[in-house]
């Protein structure tokens, strides 16, 4: 008997499905070189442009002349150093919490913060558009585990009845494949009905979403009491690399001591943090680059309707342009790539069938006339396509 590995993934290629990885030979940015190719990007997760700053990258340097390259250890053990540290208190600062958690990647902090809360004989809800990260912790923690409609509090309070022993209720901030916010203020008011906690990943609402960058739970007015565990990532928004969970003393000692992806992980490197605490800095100071970003939000939004094309409900730098069929968003991104571009198709699994799309990401690093540059771009691309399914037909 023997893993028939060549069926499964020329199954996967026959149903135009099969990923592949695109080389990057050029920092992250507007202009980037992807497999030999000068390629303007609108792909990245680099909101506000921050992951190539000159400011962020000579404070990695520097951190890592004064601290190494290597985290060491796990946190516990020795790995747990002065710029960890500081970080952790500048991020509990920013989201307005007691104390804050670093975690090496968002995948780990999802699975480490509803893992270490619920178990068997516990409950945990999920938005059933949550990012697979937090699928997964639902599905490893052992508690029952039920997935309520996208974004509906309607149907969350139907499970809640249902809902035994500790229940944690778990949604995206803004869902990462449709860019579109969760109603917190519903959804914290079916929690609160029932007792349960609301759990938050904000991974690609800080930076871009709230007054001062401080997200989704900013962007509505909401705390600590509608929302006790808030968790970001550092590799969208702030421009480099990481996770942390932010919360009260109780909850943030709670994940320290029980934890698994927290406990038996090393540290990531001391650099990395010196660079965050600058990029943090930037995210907060210079308040123009949201400022920029929304400009650039609301003018494709405006061009790509005036182009015919579908769009979800999305005031974030995510913006889909809904294909449906697998096959043709292929083939609209390659007509871009041919003509400059960079756009990702995203497909099924990531995305439920009959529903690819391509994501369209925006930076605070792209220009006015580089957004121009794809709504033309895509006018001509999506007129070439209607052609050609014409011509099939």
């Amino acid at each position: 008997m023997s893993f028939d590995l060549a069926t499964r993934l020329a199954e996967r290629r026959a149903a135009h499905l099969y990923r592949q990885r695109p080389l990057l030979d050029s920092p992250q940015g507007p202009e980037v070189q992807v497999d030999g190719q000068r390629l303007l990007a609108f792909c990245s997760n680099d909101y506000l442009g921050l992951a190539n700053h000159p400011e962020v990258i000579r404070a990695m340097q520097q951190g890592a002349e004064q601290w190494g390259v290597g985290g060491g250890a796990s946190h516990l053990v020795i790995g747990h150093s002065t710029p960890h540290h500081a970080l952790e208190e500048a991020l509990a600062e920013f989201t307005g919490r007691p104390r804050a958690l670093l975690f090496s990647t968002g995948y780990m902090a999802n699975l480490a913060a509803v893992t270490a809360l619920v178990g068997q004989g516990d409950t945990v809800l999920e938005d059933r558009l949550n990012h697979a990260s937090l699928l997964d912790a639902g599905l490893l923690s052992g508690a029952r585990f039920s997935r309520y409609l996208h974004n509906d509090a309607e149907s969350l309070g139907k499970r809640l009845d249902k809902a035994e022993g500790n229940t944690l209720v778990v949604t995206d901030g803004v869902f990462s494949m449709d860019g579109d916010l969760a109603d917190l203020p519903a959804l914290c008011a079916a929690a609160r009905r029932k007792g349960a906690w609301l759990m938050v990943d904000d991974a690609h609402g800080f930076g871009p979403l709230g007054a001062t960058g401080g997200g989704i739970v900013e962007h509505f007015g909401l705390g600590i009491d509608d929302v006790p565990v808030l968790v970001g990532t550092l590799g969208k928004a702030f421009g480099t690399a990481g996770a942390f969970v932010a919360g009260s003393e109780e909850l943030i000692e709670t994940l320290v001591q029980f934890a698994r992806p927290y406990i038996y992980t090393t540290s990531q490197p001391p650099a990395v943090a010196c660079a965050t605490l600058k990029s943090l800095e930037l995210l907060r100071r210079e308040s123009w680059r949201r400022d920029h970003l929304n400009q650039l939000i609301a003018r494709f939004r405006q061009g790509a309707a005036e182009i015919g094309l579908t769009l979800v409900d999305s005031p974030t730098p995510i913006q889909p342009i809904l294909i449906g069929d697998s096959q043709r968003a292929l083939r609209l991104t390659a007509l871009l790539k041919q003509r400059g571009l960079l756009v990702g198709a995203i497909r099924p699994p990531t995305v439920p069938a009959g529903t690819a799309r391509l994501r369209v990401t925006l930076s605070a690093a792209h220009t006015a006339a580089q957004l121009e540059t794809l709504l033309d771009a895509l006018a001509e691309c999506w007129a070439l396509l209607g052609q050609e399914d014409s011509g099939r037909a």
